[in-house]
């Protein structure tokens, strides 16, 4: 197991060949801010880059696109050396369209294996894919490193819901990775439809806040028949990020050896080494041909203090995976809700399938209301659960939020990010 001291020190190794890559090929997009940080000639230390090199913002990333069509001026090299392109889900704004080298899509490639092989993925199990394979990232790198580890690999895309289960079916598959809210989506479905999935022993979610918290990996664990649910996070413009801890749920590990990692107050940027939630800041080390430095990912994290030798790694560990996005937080009526926390109290309750969260300007004031959508099973006990969840929101937030239920079938099914937040323009 490698030490702080060692990965700090691979680290640095690392960042002093990409700045001298994109000096020597003159990234057009980060040239200029490396001039001006004093940085064409490299750094000495992690901390002389920190206190030097600005954040690299998603909306400059945009702008960027904007004035330089369609890629964007951050390319480190001619275009007929990039092989790849994806594009971000434009669920926070404007897409992203992202190119990579064939050296930058094995580094992606890289990372998944290593997702995979915490995950506890080997070269005998059947690996299934059950997403659309369009331009969003979503696991086209996990299926590529699934194929390199020698796993048989099982593409879902194209076919329906149920199309998809009968292929898991039919192929015995053992892994299954997907979004939580798909996760339980189709383990619902399976369950309607009688189609069995006592096959899959692992299910890696990724592409939301879900598979961190507890109540949605027990969910989902009960309709996979006890599978195993693990969680991953990464960007499209990032890569895969991190990886899981067998041995603690809910815990994720940044891949140092790829990505250096900051975590910042979001309002004073000062860095946090205790466990208040921070801002994830993050430099990819080895995707050279579209790299990122000091990104503000957006996402809300909390450094676990366990010691390395409880976890059995140094790699900086994330207590509750990704906690939510920082501009996803809504003040209702003067209380700080995130939808990862909300998600938290809903799933609490094994009865809800699925569950909708309104927002409403009344009187200057914004105030929410949760639509919730119950097993069948449950249907009598509507009134007793809406009160329930209702209770269970007061205590968490000390807020009353009111709880409706709905028809069965009426709130929609998602296959990617699910978009269970709305806002309800105008005062009523």
């Amino acid at each position: 197991m490698k030490d702080r001291d060692t990965i700090r020190r691979d680290q640095l190794t690392a960042l002093k060949q990409l700045l001298t890559e994109l000096v020597r090929q003159k990234n057009a997009f980060y040239l200029p801010r490396l001039e001006a940080a004093g940085l064409t000639e490299g750094v000495d230390s992690l901390e002389q880059f920190f206190t030097s090199m600005p954040f690299t913002r998603k909306a400059e990333l945009v702008e960027d696109q904007r004035l330089h069509p369609p890629y964007g001026s951050n390319l480190t090299y001619p275009l007929d050396r990039y092989v790849r392109i994806h594009q971000t889900s434009g669920t926070s704004g404007s897409p992203l369209r992202w190119l990579d080298t064939r050296e930058g899509w094995a580094f992606v490639i890289g990372n998944w294996q290593q997702v995979f092989r915490a995950s506890g993925v080997e070269a005998p199990d059947r690996v299934f894919f059950p997403f659309s394979f369009g331009p969003f990232l979503g696991f086209w790198a996990a299926f590529d490193a699934a194929a390199e580890l020698g796993c048989l690999v099982l593409p879902g895309g194209g076919l329906t819901s149920k199309g998809r289960l009968q292929v898991l079916e039919d192929n015995r598959a053992t892994v299954v990775c997907c979004t939580p809210t798909y996760a339980i989506r189709l383990g619902e479905m399976a369950q309607s439809e009688g189609l069995r999935v006592d096959s899959v022993h692992t299910v890696i979610v990724a592409g939301e806040p879900g598979g961190s918290i507890p109540g949605v990996r027990r969910r989902i664990s009960e309709l996979w028949d006890g599978a195993r649910v693990l969680d991953h996070h990464g960007m499209t413009e990032i890569g895969p990020v991190s990886y899981p801890n067998l041995n603690v749920p809910g815990l994720l590990h940044i891949i140092e050896d790829s990505y250096l990692a900051e975590v910042l107050d979001p309002e004073t940027l000062e860095p946090i080494s205790d466990d208040r939630p921070g801002e994830l800041v993050l430099t990819t080390l080895g995707r050279h041909g579209s790299p990122l430095l000091r990104y503000r990912t957006g996402d809300l994290v909390r450094i676990s203090q366990r010691p390395a030798d409880e976890l059995g790694t140094a790699d900086l560990a994330l207590e509750g995976g990704i906690l939510s996005r920082v501009d996803d937080m809504v003040v209702v009526r003067g209380v700080n809700l995130y939808p990862a926390a909300i998600e938290k109290v809903v799933r609490r309750f094994p009865e809800i399938s699925e569950y909708r969260v309104e927002l409403r300007t009344r009187r200057s004031m914004l105030e929410a209301r949760i639509d919730i959508e119950l097993e069948q099973s449950a249907s009598a006990e509507a009134d007793t659960l809406c009160r329930a969840l209702a209770d269970a929101l007061q205590t968490a937030f000390q807020l009353r939020i009111p709880v409706s239920s709905v028809d069965a079938g009426s709130l929609p099914r998602f296959e990617l990010k699910a978009k269970r937040w709305h806002r309800i323009e105008g005062e009523d």
